[in-house]
């Protein structure tokens, strides 16, 4: 082989590599992932004017029940560290999905709850549907309440903590002493007031 050759064949393998890696990958090996452009939901994350995500003192220590879960701030991505952030306050958990038509009844209502004076704090946890749908859904509802997002998928590190059952919505009452109980009655809210009696346990 000549060098000319030799040169031309060098040329050519290295053409097929440079359009080998240009080309789109849209999944691994093992089919587990998509390789897909994170999208800005800042400008989203702004129209529907949610309110920062809870972040805890730390003076109240964790709360065991949700060990090390971590979920990111609904739009802005921000890290919030669970246990530490419904530490020593009484709270109020819901899990929605942007598919679930009973959590778009739910949610104004638990936001009509949230601005009367003495409501316990209000967090809610979207998952199995993306992090911008939820935000226009939020916006379409003008529905203004702290937002973690636990992931498309039908699982997720928050709903896997609670042990979340496999309807939605499901509202959790976290208190300040650390116990979380799923709320039963009623399975959907429809007013504010049953929201309040929830949490006080007041009939």
């Amino acid at each position: 082989m000549t060098a000319l050759t030799k040169g031309a064949l060098a040329a050519a393998v290295l053409v097929l590599a440079v359009i080998v890696a240009l080309l789109p990958r849209d999944n691994d090996p093992g089919g587990s992932a998509t390789i897909t452009a994170n999208p800005d939901l800042g400008a989203a994350r702004a129209r529907a004017a949610l309110p920062p995500c809870p972040a805890g003192d730390g003076r109240a220590g964790a709360l065991p029940a949700m060990g090390e879960v971590a979920a990111s701030c609904l739009g802005d991505g921000a890290p919030v560290d669970l246990a530490t952030a419904l530490a020593g306050r009484t709270t109020l958990v819901n899990l929605w999905a942007t598919w679930c038509e009973p959590c778009k009844t739910e949610l104004p209502v638990l936001a009509a709850y949230a601005a009367q004076p003495g409501a316990a704090n209000v967090l809610t946890v979207q998952g199995a549907s993306s992090a911008a749908d939820g935000l226009e859904l939020l916006t379409r509802l003008g529905v203004h309440l702290p937002v973690v997002h636990d992931g498309d998928g039908q699982t997720g590190p928050v709903r896997t903590a609670l042990r979340a059952p496999a309807r939605l919505p499901a509202s959790f009452l976290v208190t300040p002493d650390g116990q979380v109980r799923l709320i039963g009655d009623p399975p959907v809210f429809e007013t504010p007031d049953q929201v309040r009696r929830a949490v006080t346990g007041s009939p």
